[in-house]
């Protein structure tokens, strides 16, 4: 008789201690990308090899969240350089992209942008962000790094219990919305053989691997200028598309530099804008104005939302592309600004709006080698499987990124040829003293900056080490006054937030409180990590 069981029936809390290593360590959400990017360190590669392995990997593992059509972001420590660099590889509305278009032929019901189809698809920039990574900081080639994610994608992978449920609730969004032809590609990829996917079913993705494998051997020029651009392009006008050869060759990943918050000794450091990191840095730049000894005091959590609706006020009246920002973004994450914010938080709940600074589905992953190097990265295609559109013969799943565009003129973010939208997906990064901590991050659209503010709390406030800070119950704010908990949040603990003035609901969705990895090295060099407890998350080290 087989052993019978339901893997997403979880009716007893779970214990998980912090991982600790020497050699090595790869987080993600995936054991099979974690397990890549192990496999990758190694062959003697280090950890910018290994978080390009277990990225791609991810695109292979976990395509409800990422792909090969994903944007990407990372943070990296150089042991070598002795310096923190940042990369954004987010890609631009195409050249033929507009406002007055989208409202002629593409806006949804709503007038804002559509969420599938080709009108919200910008440029991908994941795969040059593999790139351009191992090129200036691997050891090893780009061919060498996507071999497991080919490995996995050709001969195929069991389905982990998390993610058959994200892709099954896909399966039945998309098989009641998504009637048009353009859609039929994505249906002939990733629908399962029988009518949903089952946990421990076995998952093959063969166009996928030969794209991963055209990638890697061409350190991604196919995609961007070869033939798999040509294919993309040919897609795009046989179903009416923006998106063209022009803007794939053009387009081509940044070097940043990261921008950071001290809150409490640590620099606190993110991408800037159009990544929404800025918003975790203003929260926590508020916050820091006041003492926390008690995280399970009311007043804590009620300081922690009403910063974090302050910081989103701003950011999202103000960030888009940089090159569009009314102000310089550095003001907004100004010391004195920050005062000035936390004054206005009150003993209740309010609404808050937009102020003028004075004179401003995605999947995450770290890793670490036993060198000191460091590194945060982060891909998405956004919502989901993201755009619903895959290039026929290719397994390349587009984006929707343009989704964020606003489609109203006076509006910052407003959509307009070649521009870089608000981008929700951030890596963050923990210096002390110019030394690095480690890498964390916290994947789920608008929950990212307020997942970093509650999992830089409760490491630096309240001393947990990264497991637990990534464990403890998370909240999150939606609008208005509007707060979700996880089931687990002490009952006493919402009903006193809701005499504060809070509308506090439970939500038994884990998935929508993020997704989150952390590595800290400790002072001798052991590097201690953390995992996301509320999804299918493992730790590969050595």
């Amino acid at each position: 008789m087989q052993y019978s069981f339901d893997p997403l029936r979880q009716p007893y809390p779970s214990r998980r201690f912090p991982i600790y290593a020497c050699g090595g360590m790869v987080n993600a959400s995936s054991p099979q990308a974690a397990a890549a990017g192990l496999e990758i360190l190694r062959q003697g590669g280090n950890a910018m090899d290994a978080a390009v392995a277990a990225a791609a990997a991810l695109t292979v593992t976990e395509p409800t969240a990422n792909g090969i059509g994903s944007d990407a972001f990372a943070i990296l420590w150089s042991e070598k350089d002795k310096k923190l660099f940042g990369l954004n590889s987010s890609g631009p509305a195409p050249h033929l992209a507009s406002r007055e278009r989208v409202l002629e032929e593409g806006r949804d019901e709503s007038g804002a942008m559509p969420a599938f189809g080709w009108t919200p698809v910008t440029v991908p920039g994941a795969p040059a962000a593999w790139a351009a990574v191992v090129s200036r900081f691997g050891r090893l080639s780009l061919k060498e790094c996507l071999a497991p994610a080919v490995r996995y994608a050709r001969d195929g992978y069991p389905c982990a219990p998390n993610l058959s449920y994200m892709w099954n609730l896909s399966l039945d969004r998309f098989r009641k919305e998504l009637k048009a032809p353009c859609f039929r590609a994505w249906f002939d990829t990733f629908s399962p053989p029988g009518d949903v996917w089952h946990p421990g079913d076995m998952i093959r993705l063969p166009d996928h691997a030969d794209t991963l494998e055209a990638i890697g051997e061409s350190n991604a020029e196919a995609f961007y200028r070869g033939a798999l651009a040509e294919k993309i392009d040919a897609a795009s006008r046989a179903q009416n598309g923006y998106l063209r050869y022009d803007d794939l060759a053009a387009f081509s990943p940044f070097w940043v530099e990261p921008i950071r918050v001290n809150y409490r000794g640590y620099e606190v450091c993110e991408i800037p804008p159009n990544g929404q990191g800025i918003t975790a840095l203003m929260a926590l730049n508020i916050l820091k104005e006041f003492d926390f000894t008690d995280k399970e005091d009311p007043e804590t959590y009620h300081r922690q939302i009403e910063a974090m609706k302050l910081a989103f006020a701003d950011a999202l009246h103000y960030v888009t592309d940089p090159a569009d920002m009314e102000l310089d973004y550095h003001r907004l994450i100004d010391p004195a600004y920050g005062a000035q914010r936390a004054a206005e938080i009150s003993d209740r709940a309010q609404i808050r709006t937009h102020s003028t600074p004075p004179g401003s589905g995605t999947v995450y992953l770290c890793t670490a080698d036993g060198e000191g190097n460091m590194v945060s990265f982060i891909q998405s295609n956004y919502k989901g499987f993201g755009s619903g559109i895959v290039v026929p013969g290719t397994g390349i799943a587009l984006q929707n990124r343009g989704k964020d565009f606003s489609l109203d003129p006076a509006a910052a973010n407003c959509l307009k040829p070649g521009k870089r939208t608000y981008h929700t997906i951030i890596p963050g990064f923990l210096m002390k003293d110019g030394e690095p901590v480690g890498p964390f991050g916290v994947m789920g659209a608008y929950m990212q900056p307020q997942g970093h503010v509650q999992v830089v709390m409760n490491a630096i406030d309240f001393h947990l080490d990264p497991q637990q800070a990534l464990d403890a119950p998370r909240w999150q704010w939606l609008r208005e006054n509007e707060v979700t908990v996880e089931k687990r949040f002490d009952p006493a603990m919402t009903e006193a937030l809701a005499r504060k003035g809070h509308d506090i609901r439970l939500d038994p969705n884990t998935n929508s409180f993020g997704r989150g990895q952390m590595i800290v090295r400790l002072e001798n060099g052991v590097l201690a990590g953390g995992t996301e407890s509320r999804t299918d998350s493992n730790i590969a080290c050595f």
